[in-house]
């Protein structure tokens, strides 16, 4: 369904995408992730025909000019991009005439999506009234006034609470389900973990790509999670055989080689140092432990 081969696109001396190869099958959900500056926008940007690529092809629904199925194509971008002066059903309408529908299956198709999205409700307030879980909804529902077969989002969740964010997904889930291939970028880790499959970007160039289940499979090192209370833990584990900790919250992960056994000495470390009531457990990778190795260029 999307093809990428030999993309690249540089802006003059920068090479924001370099060399990328992505497939992603019909009736996916691909997630893009990596860090700010990888080429996750750029990327989407290209696939759906807004920026040209300076070198390489792009096949999306089996035509390598994007003008040609843009009718089939739906896309939410990173900042809310409707009229905020404008009800939330007057750009409902707004989109629905851009796409040449008459005015009453706007309606009818506007009432629909709007009852999808749980803004029905709100079909009269101002879009600039809205909270921002519930503007990345309007642009969810602006995005599929036509229909789309595959849908681009472009980190859709960005700053929208916890509970906006679950109600996102799954209403892209229930969409999913109904057959269409949803393409999306996201800097949150959990919600890769819902992607069919997943592609790392660092630095413009693909670093990993494969379902969550297997990129978990591939993590070369052993993990340790250690629940303790101080904030030099760091340097009170120095002498340790860690190859690397990364903080996560109230606890430690700690990188280990795979054999390795440094229980004790990470427990005789932290009793010299007097800190009491840890506890320490092996653990599995995290897709959030995968992308710290992988950003760091394969190094723990």
């Amino acid at each position: 369904m999307i093809t990428l081969t030999n993309v690249t696109r540089r802006f003059g001396a920068l090479t924001a995408v370099d060399n990328l190869n992505l497939k992603v099958a019909a009736g996916t959900i691909f997630g893009l992730v990596g860090p700010d500056g990888a080429g996750k926008t750029t990327t989407i940007r290209m696939i759906t025909g807004i920026m040209a690529v300076t070198s390489g092809s792009i096949s999306l629904l089996g035509s390598e000019n994007a003008e040609n199925v843009k009718a089939q194509i739906g896309y939410v971008p990173q900042k809310f991009s409707l009229y905020g002066d404008l009800t939330v059903m007057e750009n409902i309408r707004v989109i629905g005439a851009l796409y040449g529908a008459n005015k009453k299956r706007v309606n009818e198709l506007g009432t629909e999506i709007l009852a999808f999205t749980n803004l029905l409700p709100f079909k009269d307030r101002l879009a600039d009234n809205l909270s921002g879980g519930m503007k990345q909804k309007l642009a969810l529902a602006a995005g599929l006034m036509h229909r789309p077969k595959v849908f681009f989002l472009d980190e859709p969740t960005t700053g929208v609470d916890p509970v906006s964010r679950r109600e996102f997904w799954q209403m892209l889930y229930r969409l999913n389900k109904e057959g269409m291939t949803i393409f999306v970028s996201t800097p949150y880790m959990d919600e890769a973990e819902l992607c069919t499959q997943v592609a790392f970007m660092n630095q413009g160039q693909l670093v990993a790509c494969d379902t969550p289940a297997h990129l978990k499979a591939a993590y070369p090192f052993r993990l340790l999670e250690l629940k303790a209370e101080g904030k030099q833990i760091k340097k009170i584990l120095a002498g340790c055989p860690i190859l690397d900790i990364n903080a996560f919250g109230d606890h430690y992960h700690l990188v280990t080689a795979p054999n390795a056994e440094v229980n004790l000495s990470v427990e005789a470390a932290l009793k010299a140092a007097g800190v009491t009531g840890y506890a320490l457990r092996e653990i599995p990778p995290t897709l959030e432990d995968i992308f710290v190795h992988l950003a760091g260029g394969g190094e723990p």
